[in-house]
């Protein structure tokens, strides 16, 4: 059917008669229904995706490419005078996630959908997401962030369950948002909100509200904040909110499939994405109890259920839920929890792998004794999970360690936000790329083409163009197109070590104050939101925005470097910074990023490297070569050693080292006090003199050096271009096509 034809039966108006929000509810519903023609049942066994996030971004591109009508609708639309792009700007950004693990599980249900698998995601319904990011006085503001409308990509369904808690029930509501595969079925996230949630309840100027009603308060937001007990005691509220829907719809499903639930492994997979979903454990072995089964037996079906995907190195994202916090949340899960720790006690000596220690209980501990998969993200992740962070687990269950390398979905990161790119590798190679990413090594042979060459270089220079105008209409910031377009992009976090970015781009100022100015001007961008109440990373956007306000203003520095922080960076800015990036930021501290997925959709995209070797940075710098990346830093054995020697002192390297001192001093310059905060500019230098916990300044003159290169060897187009070429043409091993596939062949076996 014709968009038209929709729009008439809608609005009683031809196309060309239509406002542009008419049109995206016409495409909208017209998505619906033919994505809703490609659900099938498919299937015995059935996978169970759940993640406390999904953040799937605007979806009508996505489905529209996934449906195969992309190309016609946008024609019928020019034809009648009206732009995609334009219709696309109607449609609110689903708020249903925060960084790299929900941009992970949306490219991971695309992919199960595109590889024709019997799996859902399931999650919950945040009204107001994490939160939106107002940038004023050079500080991060957080504000509500509703993106729920009366016509939307929700489906409200029939299905309802009650939820008990200590001392009160609640109900739910499930509401599905349908996942199109690419060229094949359609399948489904299941999102469960409550059924008292109340809105009214937050100020539209802040995130705060009261967290002890948790009648009105459980569905509001993505990680309530937990700088105090209440926060914290919400998030244990919400988890099981979650977990308990999970469970009974599965026991629900898997017995409408046939199974009599003795038998629930050949019917169910479940995987755990972080300890998030964690209660899910215990929540089915007590439903099961209640089906009549015995303890002992519900805890051997669990166990052939349940897989767990760890996203972190970092100790304190393994969450440790104080026991008075489960008594008072989940009474009823405590017996059961306790019985699986005194089990882990008769059977094993080691202390460290207990359940129940200190008073806390350790979920990750519950996934992976009652597990039957434990994966890390990224081969480097893996193994430094096996060989240090979980090395008493991996003794015990050697079995049960793999390794998954994350993936992304290029349809979305290509072939959706990049068709100028997309439209130049099919001209080159045929579309098979779009299923099957390995075909992108064909590109290889164009590498000494120089025709090819120049339109690559011509492709980057249009998305650099389309980012420069959003900047302008947005933030009032004009960027030099022919400057090097250096991008860091993700959560703001110590480990990613933005405040190393920020330190460079001070280097960088007073190199250009003394006269050296760089043959190419360079424009910096960072993207970036800080949870609430991480002050500290709250200080690195405060500095990043000071000196966003110092070097734009400055008329002898700025026609040669420019700073751009993009307020509230999501999916949608994401689409728009990725295409246009040539150097891609991927700086953490050895050892401490899982993987990374934001290094993968900037190689996908013809940007090139410039990374530590960590997390999935090593399989990239494996793939293109040492010519086609820049690596710099200290190996992951020399951190976790330096850590395990805990002689770390970052005054060594300050007091020795006339760079990084006049960089750190610079932050309680009388000039940054100009614009900026003492309070917030005071303690981030006294965090770098005194702590740099993810050590900061022993890469920093290796950083320097290295980026330093990298922007002198982009004047050769020509080289430049190739390096670019080579990149895409090896990144079909991050297709999560590629991962879906290896976690179903190894793990789920659907």
């Amino acid at each position: 059917m014709k968009v038209d034809e929709y729009a008439r039966k809608l609005y009683g108006r031809p196309v060309n008669q239509c406002t542009n929000e008419e049109l995206y509810f016409t495409l909208l519903a017209m998505t619906k229904e033919l994505s809703e023609k490609k659900v099938t049942t498919d299937g015995k066994k059935k996978l169970y995706y759940i993640s406390a996030e999904f953040l799937i971004g605007k979806l009508l591109s996505n489905n529209l490419i996934n449906l195969g009508i992309y190309e016609d609708v946008k024609k019928e639309l020019a034809d009648a005078g009206k732009e995609l792009s334009a219709i696309e700007e109607v449609e609110p950004e689903p708020s249903l996630g925060n960084g790299g693990l929900g941009r992970l599980a949306a490219c991971f249900l695309d992919s199960m959908a595109t590889l024709g698998l019997n799996a859902d995601g399931v999650g919950l319904l945040y009204h107001f997401g994490l939160f939106k990011q107002v940038f004023k006085n050079c500080l991060q503001n957080e504000v509500p962030n509703p993106w729920i409308e009366n016509k939307s990509w929700l489906s409200e369904t029939e299905k309802t369950y009650t939820v008990s808690f200590g001392g009160f029930d609640v109900t739910s509501r499930m509401y599905d948002i349908d996942v199109t595969g690419y060229d094949n079925r359609t399948t489904k996230l299941h999102l469960f909100d409550l059924e008292t949630v109340k809105e009214s309840i937050v100020p539209s100027d802040s995130i705060h509200f009261d967290k002890n009603d948790v009648k009105e308060n459980l569905t509001l937001f993505l990680y309530p904040d937990d700088s105090d007990d209440a926060g914290r005691i919400l998030r244990v509220y919400q988890q099981y909110f979650m977990v308990s829907n999970a469970a009974q719809l599965i026991l629900d499903e898997a017995k409408e499939r046939g199974s009599n639930l003795h038998d629930l492994a050949d019917y169910v997979a479940i995987q755990i994405n972080d300890t998030h979903p964690t209660m899910v454990i215990p929540e089915l072995i007590r439903l099961l109890q209640e089906e009549g089964i015995l303890m002992t037996e519900a805890i051997a079906i669990v166990r052939k259920v349940c897989a767990y995907t760890n996203h972190t190195i970092l100790a304190e994202a393994l969450e440790k839920w104080p026991i008075g916090f489960l008594n008072r949340a989940v009474p009823q899960l405590m017996p059961i929890i306790r019985e699986l720790d005194n089990l882990v006690r008769k059977e094993i000596s080691d202390e460290t792998t207990y359940i129940i220690k200190d008073g806390l209980v350790h979920m990750a501990h519950i996934d992976i004794h009652y597990g039957y998969s434990v994966n890390g993200v990224a081969y480097l992740h893996t193994e430094i999970l096996k060989d240090t962070e979980l090395h008493n687990f991996y003794k015990l269950y050697p079995e049960k360690f793999n390794n998954k390398t994350n993936g992304i979905t290029f349809r979305r990161w290509l072939a959706a936000c990049n068709p100028q790119l997309a439209a130049l590798i099919t001209e080159l190679i045929g579309e098979g790329w779009k299923k099957d990413a390995d075909e992108l090594k064909k590109l290889a042979q164009f590498e000494n083409d120089d025709a090819v060459l120049d339109r690559l270089l011509s492709v980057k220079h249009a998305k650099k163009k389309e980012l420069a105008a959003y900047v302008k209409r947005t933030q009032d910031i004009d960027l030099d197109t022919h400057s090097v377009f250096d991008i860091q992009v993700k959560r703001l976090h110590e480990y990613k070590r933005q405040q190393m970015n920020a330190l460079y781009v001070i280097h960088k100022y007073f190199e250009i104050k003394e006269g050296k100015k760089p043959g190419r001007p360079i424009t910096v961008i960072f993207g970036a939101k800080a949870a609430p109440a991480y002050v500290i990373a709250k200080d690195i956007i405060h500095l990043i925005l000071c000196l966003q306000e110092i070097v734009n203003k400055d008329p002898e520095v700025s026609p040669y470097l420019k700073v751009v922080m993009v307020e509230n960076y999501n999916v949608t800015l994401a689409e728009k910074l990725i295409p246009a990036c040539d150097i891609s930021e991927q700086i953490s501290l050895a050892s401490k990023e899982a993987s990374g997925t934001s290094n993968m959709k900037f190689m996908l995209n013809g940007a090139v490297t410039l990374g530590t070797m960590d997390g999935a940075n090593v399989e990239i710098a494996d793939m293109v070569g040492k010519e086609n990346i820049y690596t710099f830093g200290e190996s992951s054995e020399t951190v976790i050693a330096r850590y395990e020697r805990g002689d770390y002192k970052s005054k060594d390297y300050y007091d020795k080292d006339p760079d990084i001192k006049r960089a750190v001093d610079f932050i309680l310059s009388d000039k940054m006090l100009s614009v900026g905060n003492r309070e917030n500019l005071e303690r981030l230098q006294k965090e770098l003199l005194n702590k740099d916990w993810f050590m900061t300044f022993p890469d920093f003159e290796d950083y320097v050096k290295t980026r330093d290169l990298a922007i002198k060897e982009f004047e050769d187009r020509k080289a430049w271009a190739k390096k670019m070429l080579h990149n895409i043409s090896q990144a079909g091993f991050f297709s999560s096509d590629r991962t879906i596939a290896q976690y179903n062949e190894e793990i789920w076996k659907l």
